[in-house]
């Protein structure tokens, strides 16, 4: 894949930010027409992207139509219904005091964004943000990963023939474009990554005090209590540790299991994966493979930090990696320290709810927490820790909604998206107070006469 020059990259952006100074994507009705052109040329490419993404991840068309493409369609669906009443101004109560102004907060687009987007999940997490973007009104430049080329050629292409690039464009390469694009100025800049990429982002957004919104990734933990449902845990996590190959910013990366369901649970765990991808993993048409040799090495050398309790098989030629469940691992080994993004799923043994809070309060503040366990006891431990968002006896699925905002917390990310929220994300939110000309009251006005009087009304 060819990097993108710099010069047009500096051209693009200016093209951008020229067309958003004209003011013609603040029309509600052109960015509900530029939603529906965007689902139609999803809808047009959508074979073609399903076989993108298996030709770049070994990802199913099932997997990912469910991941990827449902997603975004959702979103836009949820754009289309909604769009007209988010945007509109917003009343606001005015207090006694401010009578007899009117207060309102207007939604307004940020300007020109720019989309940094990863390779785990190349279409939604590219296509999801633009559409928070199309509806804010802004203009947009895109990035996707070099990870996965066949993704990244095929959605430069439906860009290209969809949008004009003036509005939405895409450039293309490794970090060296990243470092030419960062270097522009922009009115907001969208990244999905890792912890250490997001500080370089951040670091770049300072120097024009551009806005960020961070969605990153880190350690995200799995409680099992002794009052959990084992079986169906051990399904569940199964699931969202499997699914893309644990290759998933908030996949299940080790599990707190309570010592009296250890043994229960890891035999349940054996059972779940064979259920979900047969005997043989590598046999399974719906199980992904690294999306690199240099990705399949770092995570097959955490299967050294444990026991291997359940799987362990590589195959490199492959790049495939079976589901393996670790025991007996020590939490300053690599496999606990690093966002492990692979299916290996490291486990600690806790006696008590106090132990897996106190772990997980001495550890950076993670994208996702799931808890198995009676529902009330479970909610007391969201209550005690803290998290970018989670699930009670689930993993993974509260992504889904994409009523309720996605984000991350501290070292996993800043600001939020998905439905509402992904409007506000690329928006201003601008408070006018709008006072009448009809009456001036002098009560404000120096020298401040019954000012005794006009301090019971403040």
């Amino acid at each position: 894949m060819q990097n993108t020059a710099t010069e047009r990259i500096k051209s693009l952006v200016a093209a951008q930010r020229q067309l958003f100074r004209s003011h013609k994507t603040l029309d509600i009705e052109y960015r509900l027409a530029m939603l529906a052109k965007l689902r139609g040329a999803i809808k047009r490419f959508e074979q073609e992207l399903l076989d993108a993404l298996y030709l770049d991840l070994h990802k199913s068309a099932e997997e990912a139509y469910l991941t990827e493409l449902s997603i975004v369609y959702a979103e836009i669906e949820l754009f289309q219904k909604n769009l007209r009443r988010w945007a509109a101004p917003s009343k606001r109560p005015t207090p006694l005091k401010l009578k007899p102004s009117r207060s309102q907060i207007l939604t307004e687009p940020l300007g020109c964004a720019l989309i940094i987007a990863p390779w785990n999940y190349p279409v939604q997490l590219l296509l999801n943000p633009l559409v928070g973007a199309i509806g804010a009104g802004c203009t947009a430049l895109l990035k996707p990963s070099p990870y996965t080329p066949h993704v990244a050629t095929l959605l430069e292409r439906l860009i290209y023939e969809t949008f004009d690039e003036e509005y939405i464009a895409v450039v293309q390469g490794n970090r060296d474009v990243n470092t030419a694009l960062l270097a522009e100025r922009y009115d907001i800049i969208f990244f999905t990554g890792s912890p250490a990429l997001g500080r370089v982002v951040m670091r770049a957004a300072a120097e024009h005090l551009t806005p960020v919104v961070l969605e990153l990734g880190g350690k995200s933990p799995v409680v099992i209590d002794s009052t959990a449902d084992v079986e169906l845990a051990a399904k569940r996590i199964a699931w969202g540790k499997t699914l893309n190959a644990g290759q998933t910013c908030i996949a299940p990366d080790y599990l707190l299991v309570h010592r009296t369901v250890k043994s229960r649970f890891v035999e349940a765990f054996g059972r779940a994966v064979r259920q979900l991808h047969g005997d043989d993993a590598s046999k399974s048409k719906h199980y992904v493979r690294m999306v690199s040799d240099a990705a399949f090495k770092r995570v097959k050398a955490y299967i050294a930090d444990g026991d291997v309790l359940f799987g362990g098989r590589t195959k490199a030629e492959e790049r495939y990696i079976e589901p393996t469940l670790l025991d007996n691992v020590q939490p300053d080994s690599a496999v606990m320290h690093d966002e492990i993004f692979g299916p290996v799923l490291p486990m600690l043994t806790i006696d008590s709810i106090a132990e897996a809070e106190a772990f997980i309060l001495e550890r950076e503040k993670p994208l996702a927490l799931y808890v198995f366990a009676d529902e009330d006891i479970a909610r007391g431990i969201f209550e005690r820790t803290s998290s970018g968002g989670g699930c009670i006896n689930d993993t993974i699925m509260h992504v889904a909604n994409e009523r309720m905002p996605f984000g991350g917390v501290g070292n996993s990310g800043m600001g939020r998206y998905h439905g509402r929220d992904s409007l506000y994300a690329f928006s201003h939110r601008r408070a006018v107070l709008t006072t009448p000309t009809w009456i001036d009251l002098p009560f404000r006005y120096m020298p401040y006469k019954l000012f005794r009087w006009v301090k019971k009304l403040l």
